[in-house]
């Protein structure tokens, strides 16, 4: 029998470390400047550690500690483990929206492995847009990677009450904006709401990405579902760091994991999940990153068969992802959606995704339902489509109000945040429970960025009469924490002519959750005509990166990728010349 493992002369660092020249010769002087010496490099892979870790990131704040378990990994597997810190992606505190960077963050990962002397790679992320700029830019370049998540913080707690960060932040400001809470309760939320370093611990969007990874096979078994204060999170990460070593010498790329089943997979675990809306934009991105070419079609049929399993915050109302962990995290999921995953799709751990689940057991059926007692019958998300949005909506029909699945109502346009914050601060402004709050120009373009502004916050008018959901509809995204009758993601966006530029106050909006349908009771002519008086709002950059974005930005049903990133748009990159 062949050996198919590589030999220490096929690394691609031998390319920087082995030859008798010149150039070589400098590149391992370097290495002994810095300490080290040729039985570091020698025959030996060379790990970059990719960290997002930085001081304003506090659920990313515990990954400088990991990073160093990694290393030990790397060691103890016979590697030479290099960390590299790339953008924090820090998503509250990144203004306008960390969205804006995913691109940016994707192309520094891709371009920080084939410009250094790299072998192999242990992605250090988990906050929202990390995972998938993590991703996207290790999948282009192609090298063995493992994703090691950041793992979800401990549940929030206040005066015996479990918070869930993000869902009970929206909860509480509309009680404290109805005058129902005062400041004290206020200030106690907001003490005890974040009670540790990692993410959000609901099944918002960190902890939906981190879970889609493991369900695409990126991480080792159950490492989505740690909580990042754990002991186990660090054992994790040195588990990581010697599993990369052993795929470096397998050579196990990407593309033998990331294939068509496999994205399958991860777009079931994410609709079983109760997943973040979020969610639909980034694995388009990942997917096509890959060569897959997933769309809003593919995403709304498997939504349809897959029913939401796990009872989590926003979707499910009693647990959080610490509960989600002990009750057997993602590997039991799984195991309870058996035939609706192909389980012979290889992982990063060599087996089958079959074999990795195999001993997976459900601790608490009420945490993670079985199929025959499902939170919610379909998956998390439906897709829309109709005059309104004739590239595509998204709603998250578990997390809502089920009398808005079917409704008409007036439109209540705003043509800008600020337009908004005036409307839903007024307390006399005229609306009923049947007005459809309308958000335009926060999409990719027009945010720019595409911010989380479509969890628009109820009006006062509304709160005052005793309401706590109505129908909204934008063609920006909201946090995965979020919930309510939201519809999000319109495409085109309004910036750029869609149709939702097109509507006005008093319109009135349909929308048909089962049947997929969203429109505005306008005619083809009645839009004609309104278009022809339509004008294009001035470019929101002029120069830098955001003048880049704004030329190369893909709208939301296409993953919001960069167009000259996409795997089809041109030759693969070659290797870098070493003179």
């Amino acid at each position: 029998m062949t050996d198919s493992r590589k030999r220490p002369e096929d690394l691609r660092s031998a390319r920087w470390f082995a030859p008798d020249d010149l150039r070589s010769m400098g590149h391992r002087s370097r290495a002994m400047q810095m300490g080290l010496d040729g039985a570091d490099w020698e025959g030996k892979p060379v790990i970059a550690v990719i960290n997002t870790w930085s001081d304003l990131s506090p659920c990313h704040h515990h990954l400088r500690d990991r990073a160093e378990f990694v290393k030990k990994g790397v060691y103890q597997a016979g590697g030479m483990p290099v960390e590299m810190p790339v953008h924090s992606f820090s998503e509250q505190f990144l203004k306008p929206t960390s969205m804006l960077y995913r691109n940016m963050g994707a192309l520094e990962v891709e371009e920080t492995l084939r410009s250094h002397p790299i072998d192999g790679v242990v992605l250090l992320g988990g906050c929202d847009k990390s995972t998938p700029a993590l991703v996207m830019g290790a999948v282009s370049m192609g090298l063995p990677f493992i994703f090691l998540p950041a793992g979800a913080m401990l549940r929030g707690n206040y005066a015996g009450e479990k918070l869930g960060s993000g869902t009970d932040v929206w909860k509480y400001w509309d009680e404290r904006r109805a005058g129902t809470i005062g400041k004290e309760q206020w200030d106690g939320v907001q003490g005890g709401i974040a009670r540790s370093y990692g993410t959000c611990m609901t099944m918002g969007t960190a902890s939906t990405m981190m879970s889609i990874a493991e369900g695409w096979g990126l991480t080792l078994p159950g490492a989505s579902s740690i909580p990042a204060p754990d002991a186990g999170h660090k054992r994790m990460s040195a588990a990581c760091g010697r599993r990369i070593v052993d795929m470096v010498w397998e050579d196990l790329t990407p593309d033998r994991i990331m294939t068509w089943e496999s994205t399958r997979n991860a777009v079931t675990v994410a609709m079983a999940t109760g997943c973040s809306t979020n969610a639909i934009i980034h694995l388009i991105a990942m997917a096509r990153r890959a060569g897959i070419p997933l769309t809003l079609e593919h995403l709304d049929e498997i939504g349809h068969r897959t029913p939401v399993l796990a009872n989590l915050r926003p979707s499910g109302k009693d647990y959080l992802m610490e509960d989600f962990f002990y009750a057997g995290g993602l590997p039991a999921l799984m195991k309870e959606l058996g035939d609706k995953l192909d389980l012979s799709v290889t992982t990063v751990t060599g087996r089958s995704l079959g074999e990795d689940i195999e001993g997976a057991q459900n601790y608490n059926d009420d945490v993670i339902r079985p199929l025959s007692n499902p939170v919610y019958h379909e998956g998390s998300l439906a897709v829309l489509k109709g005059n309104l949005a004739p590239d595509g909506a998204v709603i998250k029909p578990a997390a809502m109000d089920a009398r808005f699945q079917k409704h008409a109502g007036p439109a209540i346009v705003a043509d800008s945040y600020a337009q908004l914050k005036e409307i839903i601060n007024d307390e006399d402004y005229p609306m009923t429970p049947d007005s459809v709050m309308v958000l335009r120009n926060a999409g990719p373009q027009g945010g720019p960025g595409m911010p989380e502004w479509g969890m628009i916050p109820m009006p006062k008018a509304l709160l005052k009469q005793g309401y706590r959901d109505m129908l909204r509809l934008s063609d920006a995204r909201m946090s995965g924490t979020s919930y309510g009758a939201c519809i999000l993601h319109v495409a085109p966006e309004a910036f750029v002519g869609g149709p939702l530029a097109l509507i006005q106050t008093g319109d009135i909006i349909e929308i048909d959750v089962p049947n997929r349908v969203l429109n505005v009771r306008l005619t083809e002519a009645e839009l004609a005509a309104r278009r022809e008086t339509w004008t294009p709002p001035d470019p929101r950059f002029e120069r830098g990166y955001g003048y880049m974005y704004s030329k190369h930005v893909e709208q939301a049903d296409k993953g919001c990728d960069f167009d000259f990133l996409r795997t089809e748009f041109g030759a693969p990159v070659p290797e870098p010349e070493i003179n």
